[in-house]
């Protein structure tokens, strides 16, 4: 048994990244999430550390990598090298706000309850009364 209480995975089965890039990719911009969070929406809760292993081994083109932070809100560089302060730049030109090394997770943070994510009443958007008369006209 591994640390976290799972079975060790037989060497000869790779995993398979698609559920934890799935997830990297759906975090939304302008906010953060933790490793921790993203293994736990990939199904692979517990599992935090993978999360940094494969964001490791992985090419930056794409990947909002910039959003992944430590479960208290520090960037995991080293803080003032290349890799902090390129996180930093992205982050604040998403409108996150960083103050020494830390982004305030209550402001930032994605959704932190999965639950009311999932299973909440979808919000219903009001129209203005000005864009239901413009509406109206359109259909005249």
């Amino acid at each position: 048994m591994t640390k976290s209480g799972n079975p060790k995975r037989k060497a000869d089965k790779p995993l398979d990244p698609s559920p934890i890039l799935r997830a990297i990719r759906s975090i939304p911009v302008g906010c953060v999430a933790s490793y921790g969070e993203l293994a736990a929406r990939a199904g692979l809760p517990g599992r935090a550390r993978m999360v940094g292993h494969i964001l490791s081994g992985l090419p930056e083109a794409k990947l909002p990598w910039h959003r992944v932070l430590r479960s208290d809100g520090r960037i995991a560089f080293a803080p003032g090298s290349r890799s902090f302060r390129e996180q930093v730049r992205r982050l604040a030109g998403e409108g996150v706000i960083v103050v020494r090394g830390r982004v305030d997770l209550s402001r930032h943070g994605w959704d932190r309850n999965l639950d009311a994510a999932l299973w909440a009443p979808p919000v219903k958007k009001s129209i203005s009364p000005a864009r239901k008369r413009a509406s109206s006209r359109k259909k005249s």
